[in-house]
């Protein structure tokens, strides 16, 4: 079983991808909670929005991000994959996700690029759910929330930061 770093807490992942359970069946609860790619939903998306239980997409760096649109009220959750620390493009794709598309569900970074060190910059682009690349801790992981305490440029909220600009007195 897959662990995820979700909200600071080490859970085990319920969600399965695509390519974990096979061709679609659409009656088997063990796949209620299911991430397809990007290339799937376009293929036939009444497929997927049929389904019973929850619906995910992983996203790859070259997928463009607006074409989640008419897909977004459906979606619970958006995997972003980071396939190396030196690939920035997820930061981009989190952040139009949050900002302009306004999506509220599970944003999670996967992939060999989502090391300790760049969870803090993650958190601030949105992302609230992490697959750690192998070789990576959770211990350190975590320390990495609280690596800075305050930050200068716009993102997403982060209790530290609030607690620091609004809860002096």
């Amino acid at each position: 079983m897959r662990s995820i770093l979700r909200r600071r807490e080490l859970l085990v992942d319920d969600w399965k991808y695509s390519r974990e359970v096979g061709a679609p069946n659409l009656a088997n609860p063990l796949e209620a909670a299911l991430i397809v790619t990007l290339l799937e939903l376009r293929a036939d998306p009444d497929l997927w929005h049929g389904r019973p239980g929850r619906l995910g997409v992983r996203l790859s760096p070259v997928d463009n991000v607006e074409e989640l649109t008419p897909h977004l009220r459906r979606l619970e959750l958006v995997a972003v994959e980071f396939p190396g620390p030196g690939d920035g493009r997820g930061f981009s794709q989190a952040r139009l996700l949050r900002t302009r598309l306004g999506f509220r569900g599970e944003l999670r970074a996967i992939g060999a690029g989502v090391r300790q060190d760049l969870i803090f910059l993650m958190v601030r682009c949105g992302f609230d759910s992490f697959e750690l690349a192998p070789g990576q801790t959770v211990d350190s992981a975590l320390r990495a929330y609280e690596r800075y305490t305050v930050a200068y440029q716009p993102g997403a909220a982060l209790e530290s930061i609030t607690r620091q600009r609004f809860g002096a007195d």
